[in-house]
Parts: structure tokens; sequence; C-alpha cells
């Protein structure tokens, strides 16, 4: 089993990064402007979940680069909108080529959107509640395994209450990569150039109550 510091490569620009993120130019961008960074937007909250679910069984890459035409097929992701769609919006959704038309994965952000404020309501912000939900030591709550696991103790945690509240398409699995991705954890690999730029970020974060 390599050391997670074997994974880093470095780029011609010299930026030492994560070895999954150098394979594109979107994987380059994403890696070192987004990923691990804390995020208390919610529209760009509820888009990242939502975006997870529907990457279940595909790549990132591949709804990375569809991300503005997610954008524009879901009003932006703003929660209250999507929770107004109707069945007339799903037959819309599903004949556009230029998102993942898998009527499940439609159907769910658009439940999902009405959950979304549901929370939003009850804990004044979507971010309120997901941030409540961070764990207090990245290292405790996957105890340093490494390889970096798929799942841990918080994000089977949260994507049952996320269950619970009637969410669905967000298996623990699709809950973890969403924490890592807007910075309730720092998973970048030691080495990396923007762990310690996520660490700072995250040291600077008030997280949102």
């Amino acid at each position: 089993m390599p050391d997670a510091r074997e994974l880093i490569e470095i780029g011609d620009d010299g930026v030492a990064r994560c070895w999954w993120g150098v394979s594109a130019d979107d994987y380059i961008a994403y890696h070192d402007d987004e990923w691990g960074r804390p995020m208390a937007d919610d529209t760009r909250l509820f888009e990242k979940i939502c975006l997870e679910g529907f990457q279940s069984g595909l790549s990132w890459l591949t709804i990375l680069r569809k991300r503005e035409n997610f954008r524009a097929a879901f009003a932006g992701f703003d929660p209250t909108a999507v929770s107004g769609f109707d069945d007339g919006d799903v037959e819309r959704l599903l004949q556009d080529a230029g998102i993942v038309r898998h009527r499940g994965k439609i159907e769910s952000t658009i439940n999902n959107a009405a959950r979304a404020v549901e929370l939003a309501d009850e804990f004044g912000s979507l971010a309120a509640f997901f941030w409540s939900h961070e764990p207090e030591s990245v290292e405790g709550d996957r105890d340093g395994e490494w390889p970096i696991p798929s799942t841990t103790p918080t994000s089977v945690a949260l994507a049952k209450d996320l269950k619970r509240r009637g969410w669905s398409f967000v298996g623990p699995t699709t809950v973890y990569a969403f924490m890592q991705a807007v910075g309730l954890v720092n998973d970048h690999l030691p080495g990396c150039d923007a762990k310690g730029v996520c660490d700072r970020a995250r040291g600077a974060f008030t997280p949102p109550s």
C-alpha cells in the first residue's frame, strides 16, 4: 500500500496536487480552488449534494463538465424554486441532453429541494444543519485510516438523519463525498499544496449556527 505522499503529483507549474486532481484542466481548477474549501451558501450546498447524487455510477468529471447545464436546468439549484417543479418539469428534464437524464435522480432532486426548504426553516439555514454534523476531528472520525475510506461514522449518521427527514439518493458514500467537497473535512493528501490552504480556510471559517 503506497504512502499518501507517493500519490502527490507535481505539475508543470510546480504545484503539488493530489493524484486525482491532475488528469484534466477541469479537475485542476476544481482541486485547487474549490474541493475542501469550507462552504456556507445554502444554494451551493444544495447544488453539491444534488450533484453528488447524480454522480453515483458515473465519473465526477462527467458531472463537473455538465455543471453549468445542471444549473440552467434546475433554476440555479435554488431549493425554493426547484421544490415547485412538477411532472412537466420532470419530462422537460428527461429531454435535456445537457444533464444526466435519470428519472429517479431528477425526481429525487425535486423531492430533496422541498426537504431542504424544511431544514432551512427548522435550523435557520441549510448550512447550519450541515455544519452541525462537522466531525470534531477528521482523524478521530476515520481513525487515521488510509487509504481514505468512502464512508465514515459521521457520514453514516448524517445520511441516516437525511433519510429520516425524507431525503433520497443520500447514502453514506454520497454524503462523505459531499462532506469532502464542501470542507466539512479536509481530505487533501499530506504534501498537497491545497491541504494547508484548506486547513487555514477552515481555521478562519465560523460555522453557521
